[in-house]
């Protein structure tokens, strides 16, 4: 067995029926010239299947007995059934996109099996504009959405004519695009481990001050957003079933990318802007519009190029002016809110980040205590999460990755989650809801469009 570390047993403790605590994505991938859908999905079919030399992350799932071990260690299984974690799907008639929504929707409020290693990929034929799609879900102990989407760039080449696409389990593709390293000798190993155990302790010393930091930031600085405030109830802080509605959209990266040169704002920025404006006007659709802004909470990953994969995540809070009627106020608002966020974050250690990341979303853990969301006042009211990826056209075996959408996850408390990856020239939104609790969730799609319009039209910042 190995040890578990918090880190992902949170994940665990945090699930339930209601909550499953799974991550998900959604590819659509246009078969290569010459190529079938079918032929496309049997390729796929069969490439997967025969990637029996499996990761170890991709092989673990938590020991047994489950309600005592199953959160401090986690057990490996030698082998993977197939027939299980792979299921092949074809859409009913007409195939359209509504079709492929509802079928993730639907699959995507049901919990993984903790006996089983914690995944699941769905190869999916059927759509009318003749690509296949493949929806994947992994459990949040096992990835967060940097590693996700690292996983998915290994199987993926920039060359149309590569056939070495793989599954993103194949242990295969960390060995091949691992450089090779100089063995370290006993001295420098130690001197190695030393080292580390020496900055561990300078970052736990310089705790207090990066607390104190944090605090007068929360006092002196109106646009800053401290861990602790509170932020106003809504129908999105609300306990929720396990049903879900997923909707998902594309804009050209260019074209925020272009906003945000106008209006001296980063491409995360805009992300929230346009969020901002459609959750306006979705909360005025449904006449449950706050006086008060929204605030979201933000991960910001702690990855460095060539880290390990598995999760190391920080949180900061943003005021997302939703009770500001003019987009150009409100894009200065943000742009504001945004700013006084990383200032006071800025030069944090990474265990300091950890710990501020902590202070902010320590309520979650408490939100499926019956009771505990009616009553208790929240510190945020949704999770929007902006993974960038690479720029260039991917392709698995020829085949063009046409879209890359996370399907995140909803929770006690927090009926809604917004996820955006910049992928190959478009940022992919994936909206997840609580589906009783949030009617016509794909209503925002439109307000998105909108409102990214209305920001258009603003006039460029000097």
């Amino acid at each position: 067995m190995q040890y578990m570390p918090v880190t992902e047993s949170m994940f665990l403790v945090a699930e339930t029926r209601d909550q499953p605590m799974h991550v998900g994505g959604l590819q659509l991938f246009i078969p290569r010239e010459g190529q079938t859908s079918d032929e496309l999905a049997e390729e796929m079919a069969a490439t997967f299947t025969s990637a029996t030399d499996i990761a170890p992350m991709f092989r673990k799932r938590p020991a047994t007995p489950a309600q005592l071990a199953g959160y401090t260690a986690w057990s490996f299984d030698d082998t993977v059934d197939f027939d299980y974690h792979l299921r092949r799907i074809i859409l009913p008639r007409p195939g359209a996109i509504r079709d492929l929504l509802r079928y993730v929707s639907l699959n995507h409020g049901a919990l993984l099996d903790r006996r089983r290693p914690m995944w699941e990929v769905h190869i999916i034929e059927g759509l009318a504009d003749g690509r296949v799609a493949l929806y994947t879900k992994v459990h949040h102990s096992v990835v967060d959405g940097v590693t996700a989407l690292r996983l998915l760039q290994r199987t993926l080449s920039t060359d149309p004519a590569d056939r070495a696409g793989t599954a993103f389990w194949d242990s295969r593709l960390k060995r091949r695009r691992s450089a090779p390293t100089e063995p370290k000798g006993l001295l420098s190993s130690l001197t190695s481990a030393a080292g580390q155990v020496l900055d561990v302790a300078d970052q736990v010393v310089g705790m207090a001050p990066a607390a104190a930091k944090i605090a007068v930031a929360g006092v002196t600085d109106s646009d800053y957003f401290a861990p602790m405030q509170q932020a106003p109830q809504t129908i999105l802080n609300v306990p929720i079933g396990s049903a879900r509605r997923f909707a998902a959209q594309d804009w050209p990266v260019e074209r925020l990318r272009a906003v945000g040169k106008a209006q001296g704002m980063t491409l995360n920025d805009v992300v929230v802007a346009m969020c901002s404006g459609a959750l306006r006007r979705y909360l005025a659709d449904n006449d449950a519009l706050p006086d008060e802004s929204l605030v979201a909470l933000m991960p910001v990953s702690l990855h460095a190029d060539g880290d390990s994969d598995g999760n190391a995540v920080t949180a900061i809070s943003v005021r997302m002016a939703t009770d500001v009627e003019s987009t150009a106020d409100r894009v200065t608002a943000i742009k504001a809110s945004t700013a006084a966020a990383k200032k006071a974050v800025r030069g944090l250690r990474p265990l300091q980040a950890l710990a501020l990341g902590a202070a902010t979303i320590w309520p979650l853990a408490f939100n499926t205590v019956p009771g505990f969301v009616q009553y208790t006042p929240t510190g945020f009211n949704l999770i929007i999460s902006n993974v960038p990826g690479p720029d260039d056209e991917l392709y698995w075996n020829g085949a063009r990755l046409d879209g890359c959408y996370p399907v995140s996850i909803p929770m006690e408390g927090l009926a809604m989650n917004i996820t955006v990856t910049t992928v190959g020239g478009k940022a992919n939104f994936g909206i997840i809801g609580a589906r009783a609790e949030l009617p016509r969730l794909q209503r925002i799609l439109d307000h998105l469009e909108t409102t990214l319009a209305e920001m258009e039209t603003i006039e460029p910042q000097a």
